[in-house]
């Protein structure tokens, strides 16, 4: 059985709520949790999008235990990675230890949004693959200066390091990221269960797998939530990367079902889905696991998993 994980989705909640439910998360039993960096959600029903780096503060305060990544970080437009690397660090030092920076190429609906121009998925991956050489070379401490092909920095120091390093763990969903992150990352992220991924991936580190579930009582009801909610979960090829807006998410929702949905998404009172689909990434390799539960019911959905998903 893989290490179960909490997802603390930051497009569904705001910040004084996600920290509560990191503290929550604890105290059900999961061991870590992830937390989505973004500007804008993926639909406007979603309706939040809060500033990450300061949730995380507020998070290393209300637990003592949980390690706390993001799920994902890019640090490539929106946010330079120096930048990154600076608040990585200091959320580090917070957490003593227990945080690790998730990394990904991101999505033009995040990343558009200072006019920036969106880069092809090929130069997204080198300008990855530099940003975390950069931000490793600033969490040595020292005196810096990097004149890369697509970031500089100018004599910066990081002087709030933490003493344990910080782990880097890179988001990827198809072989050439797979490929980048075998090579830079201290662990892989992907959200669904495949094997291909893994395999690719190739080094005996820690692989977390993301599962979207909507917990309740009455199944029906939550299928239509998850559908109403997080379409965007069944949306197919690149439209999750290039779409720019959540506008553009919405007209492209009635492309998906309920049926579409329910079918990657556990959902109902019944353990046993969810159960098969965390076996599912078990099977293709991954040695963790996120769930993202899909509602405001956090707190009964964490009193639930900890007597059916956590114990198994």
């Amino acid at each position: 059985m893989p290490e179960l994980g909490f997802a603390l989705s930051s497009e569904d909640h705001g910040p004084t709520a996600l920290v509560e439910q990191a503290a929550l998360a604890e105290q059900a039993g999961f061991t870590f949790a992830l937390i989505s960096d973004h500007y804008h959600p993926w639909i406007r029903k979603q309706g939040h999008s809060p500033f990450v780096w300061a949730t995380l503060g507020g998070i290393a305060r209300a637990t003592s235990t949980l390690r706390i990544g993001t799920g994902v970080t890019c640090p490539l437009i929106r946010q330079h990675p120096g930048l990154v690397a600076q608040a990585a660090a200091t959320v580090a030092c917070m957490t003593d230890g227990r945080f690790f920076l998730g990394v990904g190429t991101g999505e033009q609906l995040n990343e558009h949004v200072f006019g920036a121009r969106w880069p092809a998925p090929d130069e997204r991956l080198d300008m990855l693959e530099e940003a975390v050489e950069l931000m490793r070379l600033l969490w040595k401490g020292e005196d810096t200066t990097h004149r890369g092909a697509h970031y500089t920095v100018d004599r910066a120091q990081i002087f709030d390091v933490p003493d344990s390093g910080i782990d880097v763990y890179v988001a990827a969903a198809q072989t050439k990221a797979a490929e980048l992150a075998g090579r830079i990352g201290d662990g892989l992220i992907s959200t669904s269960p495949d094997e291909d991924v893994v395999k690719t991936f190739g080094q005996d580190k820690p692989k977390l797998g993301m599962m979207h579930v909507a917990y309740d009582t009455d199944k029906d009801a939550a299928l239509k939530r998850a559908h109403e909610l997080w379409p965007n979960t069944a949306l197919e090829g690149s439209l999750g990367q290039e779409l720019p807006t959540p506008q553009d998410f919405e007209d492209a929702a009635p492309m998906v079902s309920p049926e579409d949905v329910g079918e990657s998404t556990p959902h109902g009172p019944d353990p046993d889905p969810y159960l098969e689909q965390i076996r599912k990434f078990e099977q293709a390799g991954f040695t963790h696991v996120y769930i993202h539960q899909i509602g405001d019911n956090q707190k009964e959905f964490c009193e639930w998993a900890a007597r059916n998903l956590l114990t198994s």
